[in-house]
Formats: structure tokens, sequence, C-alpha cells
């Protein structure tokens, strides 16, 4: 009897033994991360977040480029009624300084200055920094959905109170102890992730190409547009050399007609007020031409500002443009030529796809996603005592509710939409106006430039007849300064009209999206 007693009592403090340990393991196991546990990868698998697009997709540089004719306000006594103009703002109007890797000799060519305007005008130079940050956003997009592998290397030391988990035991001769340890562990480990169906991550970067395709796009065109810029600056230098050049020689026109007037004078031929209406025409040729070659120095300094050349005017340009004939081409012919070529209708259009794959990724997060986790390493108490363990596994997603946000993920992305789509409509009709504005302007700068040219050579004949006629003593002082007067304006007229002609050509170049490429053929560079 005694001994069954015993054997009873050697059983139980065995299995309270037995439960104690079991109880100590459970709460040591406890304490320890779940990957020092079992060697698997922490990382549970996330479906992706649809990637927000800005409403517009007009997020561009600021600024443009704009070239027209307008008629000249009130009345004129002028044949010249068009004021043509290229209109430079915003990040356009500036450049970063060229000649550090373009030495400049002081002598510009237009070929020249296009060429440093498309390198250095900040028109250019920000879109290109644009395209690197869509650069970097697609490979970002893009990382989602190729493999990730990292690794690890942990070392812990631990204790664990067993009465803050909650763990008590009482038996005979027994008592919980209140911590338990210290125990050290270390892992190092190699983790893989890859996606393997993920709708709305793989729209996301279908997007993100679509915003660069956008980007790269834009840049093309802006480099129509610094064409523009610069070729109607040089245009500007040009009329304005014209300009002086053309008041120089009214001047010397003008101081011989006063010398002529002296002498006759000095004869008895000539009254005084006759000298004196010689020499008010003098003076006012001197005005006018030191008013002109102030406006020549200001056309080339901005000239020098869009092609990244020190601001001054000291340098000489060495082309010049004279009238020549428009490329023969339809409206309906030009129209076609702009939707087919024109890199910001292409954006427009980039936007829009961009626009509507982000909506399929708003609307693919209410799709179950998978993805396959795994790792491999070592875990040991020292590096003697590591084991291999690895884990495999594979997460399905499946979304059931998220508070709303799928759809409002979904609203925001049809509203992008929508206004990208009537963006897109919206270029498409501004071209349009574009090319059919060109041929208006170059059909009125044409004509004008024929009748300025047939006045021109009336105005010389009427000054050579008047002038004999005042030699001859058969005519007045005041019709020969009224013929000069005449011609003056007869001279600026044409160079004005050239000026407007050439402007509408540049226009049209660029309202076709060949401003960049085709520029000899529209321009005819000497």
């Amino acid at each position: 009897m005694n001994r069954m007693k015993n054997k009873i009592q050697t059983t139980t403090e065995i299995l309270t033994v037995t439960t104690w340990v079991g109880v100590i393991a459970s709460a040591i196991l406890f304490a320890v991360p779940a990957h020092a546990q079992l060697g698997s990868s922490s990382a549970a698998s996330q479906s992706s977040q649809v990637a927000q697009l800005p409403l517009s997709g007009r997020t561009g540089q600021s600024g443009g480029v704009v070239a027209g004719e307008s008629p000249l306000p009130g009345t004129t006594t002028s044949i010249n009624t068009l004021n043509p103009t290229v209109q430079v703002s915003g990040t356009y109007a500036g450049s970063a300084s060229s000649t550090a890797k373009m030495p400049f000799a002081g002598n510009l060519s237009l070929r020249d200055a296009v060429a440093r305007g498309l390198a250095f005008n900040l028109g250019t130079v920000g879109l290109g920094h644009a395209i690197e940050q869509a650069e970097g956003l697609s490979r970002v997009a893009r990382s989602v959905l190729l493999p990730n592998l990292n690794g690890d290397f942990s070392e812990n030391f631990q204790t664990t109170s067993l009465q803050t988990v909650g763990i008590h035991f009482s038996a005979p001769g027994f008592s919980t102890p209140a911590v338990v340890g210290p125990f050290n562990y270390m892992d190092l480990r190699a983790r893989l992730s890859q996606t393997v169906a993920d709708l709305t991550a793989l729209n996301n970067y279908r997007s993100s190409k679509q915003i660069l395709r956008a980007n790269q796009l834009s840049a093309q065109d802006a480099r129509d547009l610094v064409v523009l810029a610069v070729s109607g600056a040089y245009l500007q230098v040009i009329a304005a050399q014209a300009r002086v050049e053309s008041a120089r020689a009214q001047l010397d026109t003008a101081k011989a007609l006063y010398d002529q007037t002296a002498q006759q004078y000095q004869f008895g031929k000539t009254p005084q007020l006759d000298v004196n209406r010689s020499r008010v025409e003098v003076l006012t040729q001197q005005q006018r031409l030191s008013s002109l070659q102030n406006d020549l120095a200001k056309q080339k300094i901005n000239l020098a500002r869009l092609t990244g050349l020190p601001a001054s005017d000291h340098y000489e340009i060495t082309d010049q443009v004279p009238f020549s004939p428009a490329p023969q081409i339809t409206v309906e012919e030009a129209l076609q030529k702009a939707f087919d070529n024109r890199p910001d209708l292409k954006a427009a259009s980039a936007q829009l796809r961009a626009a509507e794959l982000t909506l399929n990724a708003a609307r693919d997060e209410r799709l179950p996603s998978l993805a396959v986790n795994a790792d491999y390493g070592g875990i040991g108490t020292n590096p003697g005592q590591v084991h291999g363990t690895y884990t495999v596994s594979g997460t399905l997603r499946v979304p059931i509710w998220q508070g709303g946000r799928a759809g409002g993920d979904i609203e925001q992305a049809e509203a992008t939409v929508a206004q990208r789509r009537v963006e897109l409509e919206d270029t498409k009709a501004q071209i349009e106006s574009q090319v059919r504005q060109a041929f208006l302007d170059l059909d009125a700068a044409t004509n004008q430039v024929e009748v300025a040219l047939q006045s021109l050579d009336v105005t010389k004949q009427t000054l050579a007849q008047t002038r004999m006629r005042l030699e001859a003593g058969v005519s007045e002082n005041v019709a020969l300064v009224q013929s000069q007067e005449s011609l003056a304006s007869s001279e600026l007229d044409y160079i004005n009209s050239v000026f407007a002609h050439n402007v509408a050509k540049l226009s049209l170049a660029r309202s076709l999206g060949e401003a960049a490429d085709n520029l000899p053929k529209f321009l005819a560079m000497q």
C-alpha cells in the first residue's frame, strides 16, 4: 500500500515537471519573434494603392511663346497696318550660360542662335529635368512588379516576464518564476518577395509610362517654341538693324539736302525759311536714328538672353532673311499635317491615356491580389550552432471592405479622365485655330509686302524728280522734305512687312509642328 502511494506521488511529480517545462517553453516561444521561431518572412503581402494623378494634364513649364500680327491701333498714314510680335514669357525668356560649352567669337548666325537656344534655353532645360523625374517615377512604379530581395542580420538578448503575459502555475514544490531568461539567438536571413498578380500595380506602371511619354512629347513641343522664340528674336534684330541702316541713309540724304539748300541760300536762290526747314529735317532724322539704335541694342540683348549669351549687344548677326514665298500648302493639308505631327496634341492624348489607366487601377483595387514571399537563413544561439531554416509562402489577398477607399479613388480618377478628355479636345481646337490664323497672317503679310515694294519704288522716283525740280528752281523745299519723309516711311513699311511675312511663316511652321526640323524650308537664310 505504501509502495503504491509512493509510485502515485512520483508519477504526479513527473507530470508536474513535464507540464512546468511545457509552460516555460511556451512562454519562451511566445516571447521570441515569429521570424526567429520559424525562419519565415515577416512581411505580409499588401495590395497596391492607385497612384493619384493631378486633375489637369497641363502641368509643364510655366510660360510660352506666341507669335501673331495685330492691326495697328488708331489711324495711320502708313500702308503698314500690321503689328507683328513674338511674345516670350516665363521660363522661355531665360537661359543658362552657353559660352562655356559653346565658345562664342562675336558673330551669331541664325543656325547658331537656334542651336544655342535648343541647348540652353530654360524652356527645354526645365522639361529635360521633368523627363528625368518621370523616368524615376516610372521605375518606382515598376519596382512593385519586380522581385524584391533583402538581407538582414539580427542579434537578440532577451528576458521575459511570465506574469505580464498572463502565465500563472502552481504545484507542490514548484512556483512560477516572475522572469525567465536571459536567452539569446542570432539570425542571418535573405528575404524575397514577388508580386504574382496585382492589376492595380500593373496599371499604375502603365500609367507612369504614358506620363513619361507625355513629358517627352512636351519636350519636343518646347523645342518648337524655343525655335519660334529665338528665330523671332533674330528676325526682330534683323528688322531693327534694317531700320537703323535706313535711318542712317535718310540722315545722310537730309544732310546733303541741307548743304545744298545752304549753298543756294548763300547765292540768294532760296529763302532762310527753306534752310531752317532743311535743318529741322536733319535734326528729325538724327533723333529717329538715335531711337532706332536704342531699339536695336535692346533687341540684341533680348536675343542674347534667349540663347545663353552674355546679356549685352556687343556682337554681330551674320544672316539676313529677305522676303521669300512661303511653302506651297493648302489649309486642309496643313491641318492634317498638324494633327499628325504636333507633339502637344500627342502629349495631351498620352495624358488622357494615363488617366484612363489610373481609372483602371482604381477599379482593380477591388480585385484579389497574389504575392509570394520566401526567405532562407541561419538561426542559432551562436555562429557554431547555426541551423539553416527557410519559408516559402503565398498570400492571396481578397478585399472585402476598405472603408470606401476604392470608391473614392474611382471617383477621383473619373474626374481626371473627364478633365483630360476636355483638354485634348481643346488642344485640337487650339491647333486648328493656330493653323488658320497663320494662313490669314501670311496672306495679309504677302499682300502688304507687294504694296510696300510698289510704294517704295514710287517714293524713290518722286524724291528724285522733286530734287531735280528744286535744283531747277521750279519747286519749293517743302515738297522735297515731304518726299524725303515719304521715302523714309516707305522703307520702314517694307522692312516691317518683310518682318511680318517672316513671322507669319514662323507661325505656320510652329503650327505644323515642324519649326525645329524644317526652319530653312520656311525661312530663306543668307
